[in-house]
């Protein structure tokens, strides 16, 4: 009885380090430094297209650190969602931040391992690994705002993308039978319209007639007001969130 009451002891003082946001518990403070630390450097080979040994051995040790973090979390899964049935346990693996860990893990296992050498066949493999950065949002009370931000204002950030990708199709169908010979094929116009709407303009493909380039213009001009949208509530949202912390700065290490 006295082994079980120190292990769950050990467990939620384990889950008070790593899985809370008190900026009054000094050692939450430096395991999250720490861990946004090893994220950004396990993230320097990435901008290097050679794969020597120091690269190898950052990575290593990096996903060494992250594998030891997941399974802390995924022990003390039931004071995350304080609930002491397995359930707990089970519900863990299959949440959104436990996912982009283990999609984060998964390349270096799969280089290491006969067992996923098959996922080495996949060039998207190594790209994976750049999902670490996803984890500063767990560290990083700045990415904490910010994915409350997006989680909070989803209704009008999903109407806003709906919007984007129905006037996009609208424009590509217009483009596409106005100027056919400008378009080799209907996802050549999505490539257009979506480049026109968020006015980048590469120039590969172009209208060439006056009804083409007027359709273009009106798609870049309203283009403009689509991309500013999201903009503005994301703003909006974020000014809400900062806000919020001023009146209750204690709200995240309390959860």
């Amino acid at each position: 009885m006295n082994t079980k009451w120190a292990v769950n002891l050990m467990r939620k003082e384990i889950y008070r380090i790593i899985g809370t946001s008190d900026e009054n518990n000094l050692y939450n403070r430096i395991y999250n430094y720490f861990m946004l630390v090893v994220i950004v450097i396990s993230l320097i080979p990435l901008a290097f297209k050679t794969n020597n040994m120091g690269f190898q051995i950052i990575d290593k040790v990096c996903v060494t650190i992250f594998i030891i973090d997941y399974i802390l979390r995924l022990i003390t899964a039931d004071y995350k969602y304080n609930s002491k049935s397995v359930f707990s346990f089970l519900r863990y693996p299959f949440s959104f931040m436990a996912i982009i860990d283990l999609i984060s893990i998964l390349p270096s296992i799969s280089a290491a391992n006969s067992v996923f050498k098959m996922l080495r066949l996949m060039r998207m493999v190594r790209t994976f690994r750049v999902f670490r950065v996803f984890r500063m949002a767990r560290h990083s009370k700045s990415f904490r705002i910010i994915t409350k931000v997006f989680k909070n204002s989803k209704g009008p950030l999903a109407a806003v993308g709906t919007l984007a990708i129905v006037y996009i199709l609208i424009s590509a169908l217009i483009i596409l039978n106005v100027e056919p010979n400008s378009f080799n094929s209907f996802f050549e116009a999505v490539y257009w319209a979506t480049v026109s709407l968020t006015t980048v303009g590469y120039g590969d493909i172009y209208p060439i007639t006056t009804a083409g380039r007027v359709v273009t213009m009106l798609s870049s001009v309203f283009g403009i007001a689509i991309v500013a949208l999201p903009a503005g509530i994301i703003t909006a949202g974020y000014m809400e969130e900062i806000e919020e912390e001023r009146k209750h700065p204690d709200e995240d290490s309390q959860k």
